[in-house]
């Protein structure tokens, strides 16, 4: 039992899974202060307040025990939700992506093989073929 815990552990992805949700974690706090110390006093500033959540209030229930219903909240998570992508991508994925494309570009193919070597290996792998074709 120890022993297929261990090759589970040592396999790569393991391994792997874990750190990257290890630097998700910590990851996840850059891209809140993206979020909430730029992109939402953007917003509060263009709209007036940083968030939907009191647009529309609902109250129900007498006033002792009355309850608000916030139906706006949900525009508020949202409006999160697409800010966080939006930082994702134009800020993580859109520079990794490019650079992965200047890596790329670098990346020198290999030339073709000259005629000669060409020949030469479609000669070699007929024989090869027509040995095989012998020997059954």
């Amino acid at each position: 039992m120890l022993q297929g815990f261990k090759e589970f552990i040592s396999r790569g992805n393991a391994v792997d899974l874990a750190v990257g949700v290890v630097i998700g974690a910590a990851f996840t706090g850059v891209v809140n202060a993206l979020v909430e110390k730029v992109l939402n006093p953007l917003i509060g500033g263009l709209f007036g307040t940083p968030n939907f959540d009191e647009t529309w209030v609902i109250t129900l229930g007498m006033s002792g025990q009355a309850a608000q219903v916030l139906p706006f909240a949900v525009v508020t998570a949202l409006v999160n939700f697409l800010l966080v992508a939006g930082a994702l991508y134009f800020f993580v994925v859109l520079p990794m992506n490019t650079l992965a494309a200047r890596r790329k570009v670098e990346e020198v193919e290999p030339e073709a093989p000259a005629e000669d070597v060409r020949v030469l290996t479609e000669i070699r792998d007929l024989l090869a073929a027509e040995r095989a074709g012998r020997q059954l």
